[in-house]
């Protein structure tokens, strides 16, 4: 039997909408798996109840198909379904590298990205890369069609994860379809500050490049008192607040010494519009690793 820890992440970071992602330090999942006949999934942890075990409705029993792995599975999920934090990702990374080593497959961490892709697709409807790749290969990576860059940086964060449901299928449908032109200069400047701050580990850089005015204000109307919240975060020392992938999940880039008061200050709002939360104190992290 192998082990493998894989952790929560964040996409799009505002600016870098299904393309920019990071892995955080915490949450993640734990995934055991162990040579079968057959592919079978056992599911704990937080959310656990809504999550299918059926291996055709389940994101690692896809990964174990394309794969040719069949396993049996223990999922202990410590990434909670619908958060925005890559929950389905995480299960599906986890299970793309663990299998790959109990069946030696030999693919490289950035060749399982596109197979654990099409896990994820079991929930979202549609294979996106932008969770996955920083979930299995860790740091903040950029996910095109020509593959995954990745970046090792070291930039503070906090996310804050309501209690509130957004799934990922209803955060597209309010995503706009078409854009100004204005608005494209502007993510562009964002989405390459945001690199630029990444390869400087420089959090003010990440925090400006976390602006957008495309997706987000549209995905906003499904948090109650996100605008509260990030302005709260903003005048705690917050760098740059945005959502974090689908959401619910409002996350925010600072300084180290300013993580505690970023998230006290975004836990009170929540709490003010009378949502319950709860925060993570992380910084980004390396992706599935082995044990």
């Amino acid at each position: 039997m192998l082990t493998v820890r894989a952790p929560a992440t964040s996409a799009n970071l505002g600016s870098g909408f299904d393309v920019f992602g990071v892995a955080l330090d915490r949450p993640a999942d734990v995934v055991r798996v162990e040579k079968a006949d057959e592919i079978s999934i056992e599911v704990t942890g937080v959310g656990s109840q809504y999550i299918p075990e059926d291996p055709d409705k389940n994101t690692v029993g896809a990964v174990a198909e394309a794969l040719d792995a069949p396993a049996r599975i223990e999922i202990d999920k410590g990434v909670r379904p619908a958060s925005g934090l890559g929950s389905s990702a995480a299960s599906a990374a986890a299970a793309a590298v663990g299998l790959n080593e109990l069946y030696d497959r030999g693919h490289t961490r950035e060749e399982l990205v596109p197979i654990a892709a099409k896990g994820e697709a079991v929930v979202s409807g549609d294979a996106h890369d932008d969770n996955v790749a920083p979930s299995i290969m860790g740091g903040f990576t950029i996910a095109t069609d020509d593959g995954v860059t990745k970046v090792d940086a070291d930039i503070p964060l906090v996310a804050c994860l309501p209690d509130i449901v957004v799934s990922t299928r209803d955060a597209r449908r309010v995503v706009p379809e078409s854009a100004r032109v204005e608005q494209l200069v502007e993510t562009v400047g964002w989405a390459a500050t945001l690199t630029t701050g990444m390869h400087r580990d420089d959090p003010a850089l990440v925090g400006e490049g976390m602006n957008d005015t495309v997706v987000t204000p549209a995905r906003a109307e499904l948090i109650d008192g996100y605008s509260q919240v990030r302005d709260a975060a903003l005048d705690a020392g917050a760098t740059g607040v945005t959502i974090s992938g689908a959401g619910p999940t409002v996350i925010a880039a600072c300084e180290d010494g300013d993580r505690r008061a970023v998230g006290t200050a975004m836990i009170d709002q929540f709490n003010a519009v009378g949502v319950e939360a709860r925060v993570y104190q992380t910084e980004i992290g390396d992706g599935a690793t082995l044990f």
